[in-house]
């Protein structure tokens, strides 16, 4: 036994390929700062190694601790599992119970052999885990062979999958779009007759056209007329005032006791209510994600499998907006995020939702978030960028048709108009990209219709 334990001068880390590499190659060099010698899959494997003859020996024979990388996707993998098995077995050997130390990377179900022990936690940030990490390997007296040397092979590898720049300028597209007018004044518009508080809120929010409630009444671009109808229960508004829009997006209004950063506040929410209640008016439908409503193209928008073709002239592209991927459907949405700096913009995210096929094209979406959350990251981590990007300017032909605006009424004649190109960048260099794929290759493309899915060997 004391020969044994002798010869076992190494840190193990047992990972998923390639889930958990980001973090090895942070976390490997400054265990070896601090003097212990680590032994990873992605530098101690050669070409021609009989890869897992050589992980197990190394495990077996060297390992003074396994590192055990934990979240649910890396313990699903069988590799990994493998890995757990066999340091079962050496703690007993060993009659070392600390032999194997848990990383929690995200939270994790318990799975059999590891559910009792106390594990180091990254989550809530990769340095205060390693501080504490440290600090138990020195408790436990965790040989220290490495000698403080940082192998060069970690910046190596580093470089190796870095994406090379080149010094010539590149358009690059972002997820803006300008608002390229405005209506010129906003109104501040009040009952006639006293109204029921919670009365005024509900109408407000179910109303056509946007209104940010201020005070006894409301802001925005209608006409007490508009109004009428859906506010019956309430009775008659009469406009209380009128305020330029440029003067109350720089300085607010001092006549209704608004501060500038107030006024943003409202005004952005108005930009809010107008793109919302047009994707509603356009058919689109609405599922709340955390801090925001994403609206997603359904079968009344576009049948699975379908591709949107969008592009100027002479370099059109196709993307999907819906698709079947692992026995669910996922439909492509957008939420906007309304900013008045550096001008005023919609910032817009791609969100995604899954949903189970109960018939030809009829969908139930799956209501568990956490689902929702692993379908999401199995599934989409394969798309690049170019497949993002691809089906942000897919929902916007959609939405946009045949215009290169898309127009939100917000009342009076008025309307909010946005640019329905996103915001264009030149940068100086070019990252030139690993992946050449031309046309519509992303959508063919193995990882982009499955989810990437390493082979099990490679876990």
């Amino acid at each position: 036994m004391e020969n044994d334990s002798a010869l076992r001068d190494s840190i193990f880390i047992s990972k998923a390929t390639p889930g958990d590499d980001a973090f090895v190659l942070w976390l490997a060099p400054r265990l070896e700062a601090a003097g212990y010698r680590v032994f990873a899959d992605i530098l101690g494997l050669d070409a021609g190694d009989e890869w897992r003859g050589k992980l197990t020996s190394s495990l077996q024979e060297r390992a003074a601790r396994m590192l055990l990388c934990c979240s649910d996707e890396t313990l699903q993998r069988r590799g990994v599992r493998e890995e757990i098995s066999i340091a079962e077995d050496l703690v007993k050997q060993l009659q070392d119970p600390n032999f194997i130390i848990p990383l929690r990377l995200k939270p994790f179900k318990k799975v059999f052999g590891i559910g009792g022990l106390q594990y180091v936690d990254f989550c809530p940030g990769w340095a205060p885990g390693l501080t504490s990490l440290l600090k138990s390997l020195d408790r436990q007296g965790v040989v220290k062979a490495g000698g403080g040397v940082i192998q060069p092979a970690w910046s190596a590898y580093q470089r190796r999958l870095a994406i090379a720049v080149e010094r010539s300028p590149e358009t690059l597209t972002s997820n803006w779009l300008r608002i390229m007018s405005m209506p010129d004044e906003i109104s501040y518009l009040t009952p006639t007759s006293p109204a029921d508080d919670a009365l005024l809120g509900r109408l407000g929010r179910s109303f056509s056209l946007p209104l940010a409630r201020f005070g006894q009444g409301f802001l925005g671009f209608v006409s007490p007329l508009e109004m009428e109808e859906h506010f019956l229960p309430v009775g008659r508004f009469r406009i209380e005032a009128r305020i330029g829009l440029e003067d109350f997006m720089s300085d607010g209004t001092g006549a209704l006791g608004i501060k500038s950063r107030e006024a943003h506040g409202l005004l952005n929410n108005l930009l809010r209510q107008s793109w919302e209640k047009h994707c509603v008016r356009e058919g689109f439908f609405a599922r709340e994600f955390s801090g925001a409503t994403a609206f997603h193209v359904d079968a009344t928008k576009l049948g699975l499998g379908k591709r949107v073709s969008w592009g100027r002239q002479g370099e059109r592209r196709n993307s999907m907006l819906r698709n079947k991927a692992k026995n669910r459907v996922w439909e492509y949405g957008v939420s906007a995020t309304p900013s008045l700096f550096p001008y005023p913009h919609l910032k817009l995210k791609g969100r995604v939702l899954f949903s189970d096929l109960t018939g030809p094209d009829k969908t139930v979406v799956i209501s568990d978030k956490r689902a929702q959350f692993r379908l999401r990251r199995s599934i989409c981590s394969g798309w690049r960028n170019k497949a993002w990007h691809g089906r942000l300017m897919a929902f916007m032909e959609l939405l946009a048709g045949e215009s290169p605006y898309v127009d939100l009424a917000v009342g009076s004649g008025d309307r909010i108009t946005l640019d329905a190109m996103p915001v264009q960048f030149t940068a100086p260099v070019t990252a030139r990209q690993t992946h050449q794929l031309g046309e519509d290759a992303e959508e063919t493309d193995r990882s982009t219709l499955t989810g990437f899915q390493e082979e099990e060997a490679d876990a």
